[in-house]
């Protein structure tokens, strides 16, 4: 997957070239900083574009063969008479399954460690660092073509020590060397191939490269790559490590003081509505690009600003937009959820991987668009979302599994992108009678095209068919019910894409915020029920020693955890207390929170490292703020603190929510829209907050149904609602949250306290006369 071609950064250029204002005079700037080593691998015969080769060694394959091996058939074109593999590396030790699928490649794979980099500097070579995650598509391409080719195997096993490396369960190792490829070449994504001194020192990188000369259009091929840059670290290795150092340095100064500016506003936010107003598809919704990926527009920050402007315009923006992916090809209309992104810009034609993030993400954006706008297609989609979740990617002890591949298998056994989601005529013809296959068809926009393979989508032919068939839209709606349930049948009876069946830490808390929104906003208990599974698995398996894990597989917790995980899981136990109103939830909400202050925070610039305090296996220690397919882990920090601080009131929350927003304010002021995940901490600091506390008779908690069944319809930014009986648990709460003393429920019957901006209205025990305020 390729990233857009982006300017390297201002904010990350800041430190290093801090006179520069504009994006023109950063681009100018880095472009000097790289200008050296451009011209110096140009002169020695190669362009812009670069970039992996055979048996091994002796110790690590007597462990290989004591451990019990997986029955699935090895990925891997060179097998024996027997089909066993011909070769196998160190990764076939590990538990990821990207690794694993590079276990029996005739490149001699090392996992990231100090053995790959200690016999780096023992033997003298440069390193190939190449970094990628398992439903990856190019990833697969550049395997099939290079790392499977017995004649780059020899040369990069002669030559280099080759380290492959999961970006998904070390997003630490990828988030750095992603910022020396995007100095390099201005743009970035994966497969990521990076030439890497001994000592970790990035000298040279770029993403996808065909395996030889000539190969789709390249004219330079990875061989040919290898042997340049072999023959460069050879011959010229102080201009390597000049180039090494000096990358690195840039790569190091990343987490100084940005520039002092002052303490971002809601300007901000609006100025950001404009970016993403002007960037706009206007007919397709999403912003305007040839590919189309769902992350590029940020949903709740459209939904919130709407909330508070009544911005038609913004509305507009949000109904194209999720009207669009709902219908298109992106989505899965048999089986329900998202793929990962489309090839085209009207989101019709997908890469199929299916990413567990994406589909938490999407099922929280329509779970909102449903509550501010009332469209029962998006509580439909949401659900039909979530339901897929559990259905096929929960694991049976109730953590989630990463993602599904793109590819699988066809009857004749070849490897084929989307076969799995894809149909003919003749298999729909076939599966249903002839009136349901033709409407079928029509509802899907399936061509009379024999033998291809078409995706499904919705034409928005509804009223031709009720017209045509004589049927009334709910009988269109029953029949394309059925319909899909036969389809999806049938497509599980074909080879299932590949399943990376790792749990990581960070995307399981995702789909607990999602499964609690929707439990709530829907009424539904299963969601909630699920949310509280999930986060007992995690309790139980990546919950260790006082410390988070970021990764579990095949009974094992993985890296130490990253900031990602802490704040993630911190936004999950506040989700699961507006879900709940049980205050064990919050309680571990704040607990997590202060796990972050001690092991990430930055107390004397502000912000939060990427890492935690201890950790040293990498050359610089990052501080992600911008927004990538997730809001950075910055973004949830911050917004988690000025959330218990609207709950607490405690002012250490608003003052670190502060603190981190300065830290940021450079870049903020200047391209809020790549941040925009932090903006609603900006929005929560400067309200208007809308609280409203319902205090139930002792034994009577169930009672504030009626109220909530009112607010769990609405949309609603800066809002907090605090829900607990009399007796014990209002004692209990009342310690923590200021809000609830000196309340209670009136005459014995429930009674909300609405208020705004800490001026509060009458109490009501009339649910009919609740106010909102906004």
């Amino acid at each position: 997957m390729m990233l857009k071609k982006t300017t390297f950064g201002q904010a990350f250029l800041k430190p290093v070239c801090p006179h520069i204002t504009l994006s023109y005079d950063v681009a100018l700037c880095i472009a000097a900083m790289v200008l050296m080593l451009k011209i110096f691998f140009t002169a020695l015969g190669f362009a812009d574009t670069l970039p992996g080769t055979l048996p091994h060694n002796n110790g690590f394959l007597k462990r290989i063969n004591t451990m019990e091996q997986k029955k699935n058939t090895p990925r891997t074109k060179h097998l024996d008479a027997q089909g066993k593999p011909k070769f196998t590396n160190r990764l076939a030790l590990e538990s990821s399954p990207y690794l694993l699928q590079h276990a029996h490649n005739p490149v001699n794979w090392y996992p990231w460690g100090d053995e790959a980099f200690e016999k780096a500097k023992q033997m003298d070579r440069p390193i190939l660092l190449s970094i990628g995650y398992s439903t990856c598509h190019w990833c697969h391409v550049m395997e099939e073509e290079s790392f499977e080719d017995i004649e780059i195997a020899a040369y990069l096993n002669e030559h280099y020590i080759a380290v492959k490396v999961d970006r998904e369960e070390r997003p630490d190792i990828d988030a750095i060397y992603m910022k020396a490829v995007m100095a390099l070449q201005g743009s970035g994504g994966w497969p990521m191939t990076v030439f890497l001194t001994w000592d970790k020192k990035p000298f040279f990188g770029g993403t996808y490269f065909p395996a030889r000369d000539g190969d789709r259009g390249a004219s330079s091929g990875f061989l040919t790559i290898l042997k340049q840059i072999n023959k460069v670290y050879q011959k010229d290795r102080e201009a390597v490590k000049n180039a090494g150092s000096q990358i690195t340095t840039i790569l190091q100064k990343t987490s100084e003081k940005y520039e002092d500016k002052p303490l971002p506003t809601k300007e901000l936010i609006t100025k950001s509505i404009e970016t993403y107003k002007k960037g706009f598809d206007w007919e397709n919704g999403g912003m305007i690009g040839r590919n189309k990926f769902p992350s590029s527009l940020p949903l709740e920050l459209l939904m919130r600003h709407y909330q508070t402007s009544r911005d038609d315009q913004v509305l507009d923006m949000i109904h194209l937009t999720l009207d669009k992916m709902l219908a298109g090809g992106i989505h899965d209309h048999v089986g329900g959820g998202f793929h990962r992104y489309t090839t085209d810009e009207i989101w019709f034609t997908p890469h199929f991987e299916k990413m567990l993030y994406d589909n938490a993400l999407l099922s929280i954006a329509y779970t909102q668009a449903y509550q501010l706008t009332g469209n029962e297609q998006y509580r439909q989609t949401s659900q039909k979302t979530l339901d897929y979740l559990l259905k096929e990617m929960q694991s049976p002890e109730g953590g989630f599994y990463s993602a599904t591949d793109a590819d699988s298998l066809t009857f004749s056994g070849e490897r084929e992108e989307g076969y799995f989601f894809t149909w003919t005529v003749k298999e729909i013809d076939d599966l249903l009678d002839e009136k349901t296959s033709k409407i079928v068809k029509l509802y899907y926009g399936i061509k009379d095209k024999k033998n291809q393979r078409q995706i499904l989508y919705i034409s928005g032919q509804q009223d031709l068919i009720t017209q045509k068939f004589a049927i009334t839209p709910f009988e269109l709606e029953i029949i394309i019910t059925n319909a899909n349930q036969a389809l999806y049948k049938k497509r599980l009876s074909r080879s299932l894409p590949g399943l990376d069946d790792k749990i990581l830490l960070s995307w399981n808390s995702l789909v607990i915020s999602a499964l609690a929104k929707a439990g709530f906003a829907f009424n539904e208990k299963k969601y909630i029920d699920a949310a509280i599974q999930t986060q007992e698995f995690i309790v139980k398996n990546l919950w260790y020693d006082n410390k988070l894990f970021h990764s579990f597989k095949d009974d094992k917790r993985g890296h130490p955890g990253f900031l990602d995980d802490y704040a993630f899981l911190t936004a999950a136990y506040i989700d699961l207390y507006e879900a709940t109103f049980d205050i064990e939830w919050l309680l571990k909400a704040i607990d997590i929170d202060d796990l972050i202050t001690k092991k990430f925070e930055d107390k004397t610039h502000g912000g939060f490292f990427m890492t935690p305090s201890g950790q040293n296996d990498l050359i610089a220690r990052e501080k992600p703020g911008n927004d990538g397919a997730i809001p950075s882990g910055n973004a949830i920090a911050a917004v988690n603190i000025a959330r218990l601080y609207l709950y607490t009131d405690e002012k250490s929350y608003r003052q670190r929510t502060q603190k981190t927003l300065k830290y940021f304010s450079g870049p903020l002021l200047e391209s809020p829209a790549y941040m925009s995940g932090i903006l609603p901490a900006i929005e929560l600091l400067d309200g208007p907050v809308t609280e409203i506390i319902i205090i139930t008779p002792k034994g009577k908690k169930h009672e504030a149904k009626a109220f909530l069944d009112i607010l769990r319809k609405k949309f609603v930014t800066g809002q907090i609602i605090i829900v607990t009986q009399e007796g014990k648990e209002f004692d209990a709460v009342s310690k923590v949250l200021a809000q609830v003393r000196g309340r209670n429920a009136i005459n014995g019957m429930v009674t909300a306290y609405p208020c705004e901006e800490k001026i509060c209205r009458l109490p009501v025990t009339d649910p009919e006369k609740l106010i909102f305020y906004k």
